[in-house]
């Protein structure tokens, strides 16, 4: 789905010019209300970071050719459609670091029904642009949840502008919400799943985890069974074993303020365990703030662990245990009432010592976080001291980001670009 602005977020990216010298390209769309013949495109002027560039300077990129401006206003046969996207490439002096850019563009398109002196019309547009340099990681995976754009899929995007996002930041791994993005769940059709596959191949992406829940508070007048429990987790593996998935996270309803997990958890577990065993699926209760990790619902989940030796049972870090400073502009759903925030919106500051301490158990980390600014910097997570712990541990499992800020249109999705960023320039 093409973004409503002209500048577009997706495909900004380094490139090797022809004669070897370091380009930028990126993406815009057509800025007029019709597609026209490409010698109508009278050029565009480019400032990067301040820096500008003449018309002459860019190649455009038109229906899979590419072409000077010279080529572009002698064409005969090439066009720039409403329904597609030009690429529009400069020469620079270095490749672009990771991080955010200042993008301006002037677009001339001619129009020739218009009068001599204005048929030149000028279409400007400008962008904070997000660039991530893509590369093979050794340590730790870089993955996506689709909460992340919650808000945004359905409205404004599909599953495959997120598949297509994902893959563009050069992550390869995808985390779903069962009940968020599945349609038709709890059985989703043939044909949905025909085009998840697909997906996956074109994109070139890992499922990673499933999130699932057990609804323990159902029903005001009765609480779920062990039994009902049970089968709703093994109902959910299932699930997840038939869409790729590696791991499921169940979470169950709740009983105090720092999240005490319903006491029919680990009896519904213990007899979901066979067939997670079965099926190579994880079982991953989720560590996430009020809970820190020294608290008896993380020791809990351990001492299980350590009773019972399954290797398909592990933890889920959710890194909002680590924030450093409150945010009170996300989390959609929850109210501050008389200047009082819940407990679960209060940051824990939990120190690395302990997640070192217990990351032998941990098989998943959500990436949790708030915003971004535009030098990179996170306002609440602190990401260089969780990094380096994982990294003196040779911990290599996946990193999912799962952004939790504020909800304006494509707000996600900019923030997920600016976190991946960030995380690339730690983990290289």
């Amino acid at each position: 789905m093409i973004e409503r602005s002209i500048i577009q977020s997706r495909d900004a990216k380094n490139v090797v010019l022809e004669n070897g010298q370091p380009g930028f390209q990126f993406q815009l769309r057509n800025p007029n209300y019709r597609g026209v013949q490409a010698s109508l495109i009278d050029g565009i002027d480019v400032t990067l970071n301040g820096k500008s560039y003449p018309c002459e300077a860019a190649q455009w990129t038109l229906q899979g050719q590419t072409y000077s401006l010279q080529e572009v206003l002698s064409s005969t046969s090439a066009r720039w459609q409403l329904d597609e996207l030009a690429t529009v490439t400069i020469p620079v002096d270095a490749p672009l670091l990771n991080g955010i850019y200042d993008l301006q563009v002037c677009v001339y398109i001619r129009r020739p029904y218009i009068p001599g002196p204005f048929c030149r019309s000028p279409f400007r547009a400008s962008a904070k642009i997000v660039v991530v340099n893509s590369g093979v990681l050794t340590g730790p995976q870089l993955s996506v949840s689709t909460y992340s754009y919650t808000g945004d899929m359905y409205t404004l995007m599909t599953l495959e502008d997120v598949m297509a996002d994902i893959a563009d930041m050069g992550a390869t791994g995808i985390e779903m919400l069962a009940e968020g993005n599945i349609p038709g769940y709890p059985t989703p059709s043939n044909a949905w799943r025909d085009e998840w596959f697909g997906l996956l191949e074109k994109y070139q992406l890992t499922p990673t985890n499933l999130g699932t829940w057990v609804d323990t508070a159902m029903w005001q007048t009765s609480d779920l069974t062990v039994e009902q429990g049970t089968a709703q987790i093994r109902h959910d593996l299932q699930l997840a074993k038939s869409l790729g998935f590696t791991s499921i996270r169940p979470k169950f309803g709740v009983t105090t303020m720092e999240l005490d997990p319903h006491p029919i958890w680990q009896e519904s577990v213990l007899r979901s365990l066979d067939l997670a065993e079965e099926l190579d699926i994880v079982i991953c209760p989720e560590i996430h703030s009020p809970t820190p990790i020294k608290h008896k619902v993380t020791q809990d989940y351990i001492e299980f662990i350590n009773t019972h030796k399954s290797s398909k049972f592990k933890l889920m870090i959710d890194t909002g245990i680590f924030q450093t400073a409150p945010c009170d502009d996300g989390h959609e759903g929850i109210e501050v009432k008389g200047g009082k925030r819940p407990p679960f919106l209060e940051p824990l500051n939990v120190p690395m010592a302990d997640l070192q301490e217990i990351l032998q158990h941990v098989y998943f980390i959500q990436t949790k976080f708030f915003e971004i600014d535009d030098q990179l910097n996170d306002l609440h997570i602190p990401w260089q001291s969780i990094v380096e712990t994982l990294q003196n541990a040779g911990w290599k499992g996946w990193l999912s980001s799962e952004y939790e800020g504020r909800r304006e249109p494509y707000r996600g999705r900019d923030q997920v670009r600016r976190q991946h960023a960030l995380l690339r320039n730690l983990l290289k």
